[in-house]
């Protein structure tokens, strides 16, 4: 169904050019758009269900004319003009006409929405992903990716077709919600678009929800595929990366399911082992045992690739200070993280611990 403020803005443009006063009227009779002044919005124009049900195609009552606009053979709405001369009548089957189209194509796209949401959700047959695509026109064998929006905006805030705005001559680009704080973009890329150039794209999406709304997005990209029925894979990627964006760098507001690493792993591993490996590292201590000012040090350790020297500098420490530091979690785990296999244990411990924190969370 066409939205009311697309038929408020249609009937506006026409007033401009042709100076008549229009209104659209639901077949029930409420007004839900018109020139004549907001305070008519709402209001009920009687004996309209009589004009809906007749053979008429047009009518005149009172100084104004209408006119049917059909659905499928069966009038949706009413489009009413204001004046009983020739032109009025002309500009009436105009506006009509005009909203006839915008019923079509808006009725195209909701269709494609909803193949693509069966589609991205597993809930069509393999046969029936093609047959429906054929008729709905939506090409099989192009390369596209899924960018997952997900965002605290609103639900008043139409950002669907804030989305679409973005790429306004984009008409293979298929956008979607989820629900209201997520939203799909289907986008189709070209061969030697590389992952820099995904990655902008989710970046002008995100500069551009952030301006227009105040609101922080977050975005995740699932990986580029080749066929129709793959696109539900590239949403379950960019759905685990939401996720595991959100237990491991919750700082970065641009996730890409190819950039994830060992997260994607750790996301992946059933609780009781993560349970089994940590008590087994940290001979039953656990993360919380650990300092604050030791964590940021490791951290920062990890950041510079296990480089003493650079370390110290960046966290104005002496270079025996940090050592001292090193060497204090060496006798409470036995780990060395001047040893790149220790360093890579530890590492993973604290992974774990974060993402059992997080699932932890999720459970109250």
């Amino acid at each position: 169904m066409i939205s009311n403020q697309i038929l408020q803005s249609t009937i506006d443009g026409l007033k401009n050019i042709t100076r008549k006063e229009l209104s659209v009227i639901e077949k029930e009779g409420k007004i839900i758009a018109t020139t004549e002044g907001p305070e008519m919005n709402g209001s009920m124009v009687e004996d309209i269900d009589s004009f809906v049900v007749s053979p008429a195609e047009s009518q005149l009552v009172l100084g104004y004319q209408y006119f049917k606009v059909y659905d499928n053979n069966v009038p949706e709405y009413v489009v009413q003009v204001k004046g009983e001369d020739e032109e009025s009548y002309r500009i009436g089957k105009i506006t009509a006409f005009q909203i006839q189209n915008l019923l079509v194509a808006y009725k195209e796209r909701y269709d494609k929405d909803n193949f693509i949401k069966n589609l991205l959700l597993d809930n069509l047959l393999l046969v029936d992903i093609y047959s429906r695509a054929k008729k709905l026109h939506i090409e099989n064998n192009v390369k596209r990716i899924v960018y997952l929006i997900e965002t605290d905006i609103d639900k008043d805030m139409n950002i669907v077709e804030m989305v679409r705005n973005i790429f306004p001559a984009k008409t293979k680009d298929f956008v979607t919600a989820v629900d209201e704080h997520c939203i799909i973009l289907v986008k189709e890329i070209r061969e030697k678009e590389t992952l820099e150039d995904i990655e902008k794209t989710a970046k002008q999406i995100s500069d551009t929800l952030n301006g227009e709304t105040g609101s922080k997005t977050f975005i995740a990209i699932g990986t580029a595929v080749t066929d129709l029925k793959d696109v539900s894979r590239s949403y379950k990627e960019a759905k685990m990366a939401i996720e595991v964006g959100r237990i491991f760098d919750g700082e970065k507001s641009i996730v890409n399911y190819e950039q994830l690493g060992i997260g994607r792993l750790i996301y992946q591993l059933p609780i009781p082992l993560c349970k089994m490996f940590i008590k087994e590292v940290l001979h039953g201590l656990t993360i919380d045992d650990f300092d604050e000012e030791t964590l940021a040090t490791v951290g920062k350790f990890f950041e510079n690739n296990l480089n003493v020297s650079e370390t110290s500098r960046q966290l104005y420490i002496h270079r025996n200070t940090l050592v001292y530091r090193l060497d204090k979690l060496q006798k409470m785990t036995g780990l060395d993280l001047r040893n790149f296999d220790d360093a890579i244990i530890f590492k993973i411990t604290l992974m774990v611990s974060k993402y059992m924190l997080y699932m932890e969370k999720m459970t109250f």
